[in-house]
């Protein structure tokens, strides 16, 4: 993930005093597949405390009594608050799953029979509902070439072009 999120996560740690909300998220083309991966990680607490309140429910993320109804909740709620568009067609992602890992959910969504897109737009909104100081770092991968947006509440749209 490189140096600019190694650099991002000792910011992360060093503030650990002060509350900070962010997420990130890695989207990538696969040429060869033609198809767009795209993985959120976001704090376990965050995600989990979010679902609770908009499907006004109770349950443990980390070990679900029922893993499928769990991952319906996260599935609908990044269908609501993360969409990606390129060439100005909206992609729709479909959902394979999530996994914990330290203090984060990594959900996974993929695109397939996507070409190469020429201008990649993403609107992301993810727990800006609940936390004003919310960011979320969107990375995109086309043909080699990464690039990086920050979007902090309420920015929540980044666009760029390969």
């Amino acid at each position: 993930m490189g140096l600019l999120l190694c650099k991002w996560w000792m910011t992360l740690w060093l503030t650990a005093l002060h509350p900070f909300y962010a997420s990130v998220t890695e989207i990538s083309h696969d040429a060869g597949k033609k198809e767009l991966q795209v993985s959120c990680r976001i704090f376990t607490d965050d995600l989990e405390n979010t679902l609770k309140a908009q499907f006004k429910t109770s349950f443990d993320i980390t070990h679900p009594a029922n893993r499928k109804q769990v991952e319906g909740y996260v599935a609908a709620y990044l269908a609501q608050h993360l969409t990606v568009s390129l060439d100005g067609k909206n992609v729709p992602l479909h959902f394979i799953g999530y996994k914990i890992e330290e203090d984060a959910v990594w959900s996974f969504l993929e695109a397939e029979n996507v070409p190469v897109p020429k201008k990649v737009q993403v609107k992301n909104d993810l727990l800006y509902e609940r936390h004003p100081t919310q960011t979320n770092m969107v990375h995109v991968l086309v043909g080699g070439e990464r690039k990086s947006a920050k979007l902090d509440n309420p920015k929540d749209v980044a666009v760029m072009g390969f």
